[in-house]
């Protein structure tokens, strides 16, 4: 009797934990394919505005399923793309799209990374430059004097390379 509780219950918790992750699935009807592509490809264009990161397609926020079914209804009423992008963005701003347009706005933020890269490269040309103008006018020996004296104290102390004028061969 025992056993048969335990596999009942072991049953009941995979049936409870197997509804949660079926929940999340949504069946949309259209009445065409290319509508259900479109359908498709819009989800995946529109960023979910709780995950930030994602989008409508790989959501499972809440809000997300609301706008998936916008989207789906709006096609089903025969609304373009664009206008079910001017919608979202009309309602929700530009962070919806994960294109947005290029506008006063959003300049920054299409120009930021172009104008940083300019930036880089404006410092790192100077910085070159300024280690050679002192390389330059570096001198090539800081104890310039003192090698001076080194060399000539070695110069005289070694014989010379000279033959003498004994050992001149004669003609």
């Amino acid at each position: 009797m025992k056993r048969v509780l335990f596999t009942f219950a072991l049953l009941l918790s995979l049936l409870v934990s197997q509804s949660d992750s079926t929940a999340s699935i949504e069946v949309v009807e259209f009445d065409t394919a290319s509508q259900e592509q479109r359908y498709r490809d819009l989800i995946e264009e529109l960023r979910c505005l709780v995950c930030q990161n994602q989008n409508l397609a790989g959501s499972d926020a809440p809000l997300a399923k609301d706008l998936r079914e916008i989207a789906a209804t709006m096609i089903k009423q025969g609304d373009s793309d664009a206008d079910i992008k001017k919608f979202m963005r009309s309602r929700y701003g530009d962070f919806v799209l994960y294109e947005p347009p290029f506008n006063w706005s959003t300049a920054f933020l299409w120009l930021g990374p172009f104008l940083l890269l300019l930036l880089v490269s404006i410092g790192l040309v100077l910085n070159i430059k300024r280690r050679q103008q002192e390389e330059l006018f570096k001198p090539t020996h800081a104890n310039n004097d003192a090698d001076q004296i080194k060399v000539r104290n070695l110069m005289r102390d070694t014989p010379s390379l000279k033959p003498e004028e004994s050992e001149k061969p004669k003609r």
